[in-house]
């Protein structure tokens, strides 16, 4: 079988739309920030690991309401921001001051006494 040089160039077209990644990740959107600090949660929705995170972090927000934000993206949803924030295991927590410059991060779960010191520590909550 012989191919003509289109075909070919083709194929070649087609097998690296199939194999590239996707748009860079400078391209995607990354969240604004509103003024306040932030935590970026990095989960899988059936992960129980992920569960149990986002239960200690909503009741550290619950403990120091409108001091820090939360906002929580999917691997399934979010592929772009896994890939700009280099998140490789989940759960895991990027800290984003006012500014949205990334501040610290986290892999696995936190107690609520080690958040809360990280919290402070990173001057996000003040008692």
């Amino acid at each position: 079988m012989h191919l003509s040089r289109a075909s070919v160039l083709l194929l070649l077209l087609w097998g690296w739309l199939c194999l590239s990644p996707g748009p860079p990740v400078l391209a995607q959107e990354a969240p604004a920030p509103a003024g306040a600090p932030k935590i970026l949660e990095f989960d899988r929705k059936l992960c129980p690991y992920c569960q149990a995170s986002e239960r200690v972090i909503l009741a550290v927000k619950d403990r120091y309401p409108g001091q820090f934000e939360v906002d929580k993206f999917y691997i399934d949803e979010a592929e772009a921001l896994f890939r700009r924030y280099k998140v490789a295991i989940v759960p895991t927590q990027v800290f984003l001051n006012a500014a949205g410059h990334e501040v610290g991060r986290h892999e696995g779960i936190f107690t609520q006494e080690a958040l809360t010191q990280k919290l402070r520590q990173l001057k996000f909550i003040r008692d």
